[in-house]
């Protein structure tokens, strides 16, 4: 496999100069952060950094640079210019794209033995290390983890007739469900949605990949070097896809955007939004009707996929600097704070021993869509990830809109999408 890595020595070898120098005895970490829901998620991480800072006397900064994709060029800017952070929440589909930049450090460099890492790493749900391995070793840590769910407007469902305890499991039902489900003024206009799903840049890759497993397809290879858009179950989950608007009308032409989403929800204009769990507690705080939550429907069964970010270390930092990272990390995932964290947002705990805390078993009790996503786990396959990620990302992106846009047919866009990733990891391919 070919690595740009090379090609980087330059800027390598200008990020070990500051290393040398920096003092041993760490007492500040900078950490960049992604903001990518609603909700109070910079009050809630400023409070454990607090904390940590408490217990250790070590004060970590965390910055918040805007969503996945912000943070992700804000920090690898960032490092190439010598002061960027010693690690970040990251998505966990970039890893590759992270490896062939050549700035990050595996998780065997962090002070940990063999041994004491693989007990830890263990404890982890291996759906949400699916995109933290490569080269036979894990390059990030899960946390800010999810896996794509519906809310549905419970009310909405008993007005027109359906069972507010029975969420659709197939596409057909979804289909008929949404349908029903939308509702038009005396002029014929749509004041109620029956389904939305986020095809903005940024958010269309997500949709799509559950969708393709839905469909029974996975869209890349592991090593992040082949991807499968002009299979016909790829092709098959885009048609899906555009007929809920084109063909059923429960869903409005053209793209819906993450962002708005889940005002629409809340407002009363779209009785089901496929969003991530990370989105419940501001949901569950803002509702103002009966709401419930159910995993994606298939075309055949429930199927979803996993996102969310991981937490990932530089290799410009010192080792003193990547340990102390580590330690906040631990910090992080330690089952009582997972459990909180999982509590106050709504991402899913990483860790099972989480769900075994006093706390997070109180609060599925009086609660329990909680812990609906993570009965989902054993039908959830990794996030589109492959080299050059944003790029093969864009080209997805820009297709799946024209399909949805009437401009390409759902066969076309597969294919122009193949022909464009074909050319963007012919670089990464053996041979």
């Amino acid at each position: 496999m070919i690595h740009r890595r090379t090609l980087l020595a330059a800027t390598a070898a200008s990020l070990a100069a500051p290393t040398i120098v920096r003092a041993q005895a760490v007492t500040k970490l900078s950490f960049y952060y992604p903001i990518a829901v609603g909700g109070p998620i910079p009050a809630i991480i400023d409070g454990y950094c607090a904390e940590f800072k408490a217990q250790t006397g070590i004060e970590v900064t965390p910055v918040y640079a805007g969503n996945y994709g912000e943070t992700l060029t804000k920090a690898v800017t960032a490092i190439k210019g010598g002061s960027g952070p010693q690690f970040a929440v990251l998505l966990a589909a970039e890893m590759h794209s992270l490896q062939d930049m050549d700035i990050l450090t595996p998780l065997d460099s962090l002070g940990l033995d063999a041994a004491a890492l693989k007990t830890w790493t263990d404890g982890f749900y291996p759906a949400f290390l699916a995109n933290s391995r490569a080269e036979g070793k894990l390059w990030s840590v899960p946390f800010q983890r999810s896996t794509a769910v519906m809310y549905y407007n419970k009310d909405a469902f008993a007005e027109v007739g359906l069972d507010p305890a029975k969420f659709p499991r197939t596409w057909a039902e979804l289909e008929a469900a949404a349908a029903k489900l939308t509702k038009k003024d005396a002029s014929g206009r749509v004041t109620r949605w029956g389904v939305k799903m986020a095809a903005d840049v940024g958010n269309a890759q997500w949709t799509f990949g559950a969708l393709a497993n839905q469909a029974g397809h996975i869209l890349m290879n592991e090593a992040g070097t082949e991807t499968y858009f002009n299979h016909p179950k790829a092709i098959e989950a885009l048609t899906y896809w555009r007929g809920l608007a084109a063909t059923h009308h429960a869903s409005p032409d053209g793209i819906a955007n993450w962002a708005q989403l889940s005002p629409d929800f809340l407002e009363g204009n779209a009785a089901i939004v496929q969003h991530t769990t990370g989105n419940l507690t501001n949901v569950k705080a803002n509702a103002k009707f009966n709401f419930g939550v159910a995993g994606l429907p298939g075309k055949d069964g429930p199927r979803t996929v996993v996102g969310g970010g991981n937490i990932y270390f530089f290799k410009h930092a010192s080792a003193a600097e990547r340990a102390a990272a580590l330690k906040f990390t631990q910090f992080l995932a330690a089952p009582e704070r997972a459990a909180d964290w999982s509590i106050k947002t709504g991402y899913i705990a990483t860790q099972p021993a989480a769900y075994e805390t006093k706390a997070l078993k109180d609060y599925v009790a009086g609660f329990p869509p909680a812990d609906v996503a993570r009965g989902f786990l054993p039908v959830a396959v990794g996030e589109l990830s492959t080299f050059e990620n944003q790029r093969v990302y864009a080209a997805l992106t820009n297709n799946i809109q024209a399909s949805l846009n009437l401009t390409k047919s759902p066969a076309q866009a597969m294919a122009d999408t193949q022909v464009e990733a074909d050319r963007i990891l012919k670089p990464f391919k053996k041979g």
